[in-house]
């Protein structure tokens, strides 16, 4: 059955692979982007939708079954960046997500993520995913939410490994995170779930 998906974070590196995974699969996807974006990045079929994660308006899930949050600042941007995007982006996007009767939303966080007060230079942004990730746990939505090890852009694996068995100090492919976003925003197999993943 065709889904209506919304992705914050289309353009970003994962976020492409899966918005053309999701329309190859025969979904319509809207892409949420902020204004100065490459979109010329997005396959074809894409559809646009000019938001920015820092000062989300309401509405902007309209017509969303599922909103998959791809998004991020990345663990090298500072303190402010972080909690604009990667918390109260985050944040904002569930509460409007459940505003507008998404069916479930898809969280992109990090391994390390569970931790409620973590340490070392990726503190703030760790925090920032916790935070975020507890939010949707507590928002009432359909939620799956997909903690990857460190991220390579490297082919796809042999598969993936989900769950307590998987190596912290491992890799994950960017395109076998899309595959599990993916299958996370168009199944139930994944639901309820806060799942660290590696490629295999």
């Amino acid at each position: 059955m065709t889904k209506h998906i919304l992705i914050a974070g289309a353009t970003g590196k994962t976020g492409r692979i899966l918005t053309r995974l999701l329309i190859d699969q025969g979904h319509a996807v809207t892409a949420l982007v902020r204004d100065g974006s490459d979109t010329g990045v997005l396959p074809e079929g894409a559809e646009l939708r000019r938001a920015d994660l820092t000062n989300l308006q309401p509405g902007v899930c309209h017509g969303a079954d599922v909103v998959i949050f791809a998004a991020g600042s990345g663990g090298s941007t500072g303190p402010d960046m972080t909690e604009k995007v990667d918390r109260q982006g985050a944040m904002r996007l569930v509460d409007l997500a459940r505003d507008a009767g998404a069916g479930r939303f898809v969280m992109l966080s990090s391994v390390g993520a569970d931790q409620a007060e973590p340490g070392g230079d990726l503190a703030h942004y760790l925090k920032a995913k916790h935070d975020a990730d507890q939010h949707l746990k507590a928002s009432g939505l359909t939620y799956a939410i997909l903690r990857p090890v460190a991220l390579t852009d490297d082919d796809p694996g042999n598969g993936v490994i989900l769950g307590d068995d998987v190596d912290k100090t491992a890799k994950a492919s960017r395109a076998d995170v899309a595959r599990v976003l993916a299958r996370a925003a168009t199944t139930d197999e994944l639901d309820g779930q806060a799942l660290n993943m590696q490629s295999a």
